[in-house]
């Protein structure tokens, strides 16, 4: 049944650190980046640019006709000129064309923040869209990561990059789109007024933009590395959190919460530095461009002043000067200040990009095959896979499982026990040979199809938040009821399930308040069961129950288990007696096969486990390799 063929192989995954994160993008690369993302929206911000447009283009009318209605108030009073109402106490001013001109100026008014108004909701809604696709995307490469990926990064910092990046990237674009669409052409408007009213004031104002430009510029260079250290500690301390938050029964029980707190600190520490050398340097460019701006108030105004007074202007045209000066100062302060909050958004749309540029698992063939039956027979030919190049772990490995057959799988910590079940479900790609599963390589199969015929029992168990009745039907969504209930009783879960308050309808958390780790293992033994799978890979499926739940489990499984294969990555010898075939391994390779009671008699490795397992039961110290081994299969996400 089981053909044993394999050279020495190390475990070099157990010593394997973290590869470098890749480099992220440059700032300018990112930056062109996002522009594509708005790309396909066109339409839209070009019907909000003509809005803004419009809105600016009336707003711009406003100082003209303020200059008008200060003319008409100064030369009827100055100059005394008739028209004035009778019995106004000033004849010379017509308050009626005041009032006309004031009345147009409201209505201009209006009618420009209506169209600021439709502006600001088109940029939303393409913002909001934006987002919508990009998270899309994260979430769909977050699918087509490999395992290699969740290995190497902190879950926290790669969900930090779906999250908090994708965060403020959308308050960066729905901040600054509109503000910037609008500021660009107020400039332009507010020049070519300027220009009309008078060259000479324009070109006094006109002295402060290189210099304006010159230190926005240099501010905004010097912020975006910060951004970029302020997301990434962030990133950190996200990853931080959720280790933390994850573990903190153990970190309570080993008595580490100080040095929890110690690290947290640190990492806080860290995000606070660089948020305040980024927020600050990002914050610069407002005062410094409105300090800019005030001088060229001060110079437009005694020049204006001096020409006011050799009659080369009039007053209203001065007054309506000043205002156009502000209103091209205001917006160049407004894009400078954009530029500044800019470098955060493309620092973080740099390490979205970096997350959406990395390595994917292979893609399913495009044309997929799939067994002819489900009968479960199993078959490594010549199998061999390393986690790092350079050192093996399995070399040259073959096995073959005949359907309906238990196959117990032991050895030492690192003899590559779990690694076969992450091999068999394709959580891993082979570094030669192939896998067939009744005949057809995995490989040439949709892993969908692949894992849909497999039923996964693991040592750390995942549930989530829902019914136990949901949790146990998540393998079969169509389940009844009563299918449900009946696998809950052939595992033995449906007796301590109905001493609930609620029954099957208990909602399990992350808490989950009286379900013990023992009972949390039988729903996810009944959730297999529930699945009807063809193949079932147990990683010490009873590491989690008591000796006397530990006998039912095995009595349930001996019926379950008829007309399937099972896989047993056995830690515990006496789980795996009754097993048609126990495999040994160590270093990568298979040492020997055979029932129990052959291995016994062997005399062989088998025995030697079995006896430190017996020693070790009695109390009595030993230095054989303790049979324990880490569970890989689903602690890391599929």
């Amino acid at each position: 049944m089981v053909s044993p063929g394999s050279r020495n192989a190390s475990d070099a995954h157990a010593s394997e650190t973290r590869e470098p994160e890749r480099r992220q993008p440059e700032a300018t690369g990112a930056g062109r980046r996002l522009v594509g993302l708005l790309r396909p929206h066109r339409s839209r911000i070009s019907l909000a640019l003509a809005l803004g447009i419009g809105g600016i283009t009336l707003n711009a009318f406003g100082p003209l006709l303020l200059g008008k209605a200060t003319d008409l108030i100064v030369d009827g009073t100055v100059g005394g000129a008739p028209g004035g109402a009778a019995g106004s106490g000033t004849p010379g001013v017509d308050f009626g064309e005041v009032g006309r001109v004031l009345l147009l100026l409201l209505v201009l008014y209006v009618a420009a923040s209506l169209f600021m108004l439709a502006q600001g909701r088109l940029i939303a809604a393409v913002v909001q869209r934006v987002v919508f696709d990009l998270r899309e995307k994260a979430e769909d490469k977050l699918g087509r990561l490999p395992l290699r990926h969740f290995d190497r990064h902190p879950a926290g910092e790669v969900l930090s990059r779906a999250t908090n990046d994708v965060d403020n990237l959308q308050q960066t674009l729905q901040q600054t789109l509109a503000e910037l669409i609008t500021s660009v052409f107020s400039i332009v408007t507010m020049l070519i007024l300027m220009l009309v009213i008078s060259p000479s004031l324009a070109l006094v104002m006109l002295a402060s933009v290189p210099v304006s430009a010159v230190l926005a510029a240099w501010i905004s260079k010097r912020a975006q590395p910060r951004f970029a250290d302020q997301w990434a500690a962030t990133g950190s301390m996200n990853g931080h959190v959720e280790e933390i938050y994850t573990g903190h029964s153990l970190v309570k029980g080993f008595g580490r919460r100080a040095q929890a707190e110690e690290r947290f600190d640190a990492h806080n520490e860290a995000l606070y530095r660089a948020g305040r050398k980024a927020q600050f340097a990002s914050g610069t460019i407002e005062p410094s461009m409105m300090f800019i701006a005030n001088l060229g108030y001060v110079a437009v105004a005694v020049v204006g002043a001096w020409q006011v007074v050799h009659g080369s202007l009039s007053l209203g045209d001065v007054q309506a000067f000043i205002l156009y000066s502000r209103q091209f100062s205001q917006p160049i302060v407004e894009v400078a200040s954009v530029a500044g909050r800019l470098q955060s958004g493309i620092a973080s749309a740099a390490r979205v990009f970096t997350l959406l540029d990395a390595d994917e698992q292979h893609p399913d063939p495009a044309h997929p095959r799939t067994p002819e039956r489900a009968a479960g027979r199993v078959r490594f030919d010549r199998v061999s896979f390393r986690y790092s190049p350079g050192t093996p772990l399995i070399e040259d490995l073959s096995l073959t499982v005949e359907p309906g057959s238990t196959v117990a799988i032991v050895g030492p910590t690192g003899a590559g026990k779990t690694t076969l079940g992450n091999l068999l479900v394709r959580f891993y790609e082979l570094g030669g040979g192939r896998i067939l599963l009744d005949g057809t390589d995995i490989a040439s199969m949709t892993r969908d199809d692949l894992r849909s015929r497999f039923g996964l029992v693991l040592q750390d168990t995942w549930l989530f938040r829902g019914t136990i009745a949901e949790n146990i039907a998540y393998g079969r969504a169509a389940a009844t009821r009563d299918e449900i209930v009946a696998a809950a009783r052939a595992t033995c879960a449906d007796r301590f399930i109905r001493t609930l308050p609620d029954g099957y309808d208990t909602v399990l958390d992350d808490e989950s308040a009286g379900v013990s780790a023992g009972e949390k293992q039988l729903i996810t033994v009944a959730r297999a069961f529930l699945a009807k799978p063809a193949v079932l890979l147990l990683d010490e499926a009873t590491s989690s129950v008591d000796t006397r739940t530990e006998v039912l489990i095995q009595r349930a499984m001996n019926t379950l288990r008829e007309g399937r294969t099972s896989f047993v990555i056995a830690h515990r010898l006496s789980t795996i007696r009754d097993a048609d075939v126990i495999v040994v391994m160590e270093s990568g390779r298979i040492v020997e096969q055979g029932t129990h009671d052959d291995l016994i008699r062997r005399q062989g490795a088998y025995a030697r486990l079995h006896a430190a397992r017996a020693h070790d039961a009695s109390g009595v110290r030993t230095d054989a390799p303790a049979d324990q081994s880490r569970s890989a299969v689903a602690t890391r996400p599929a």
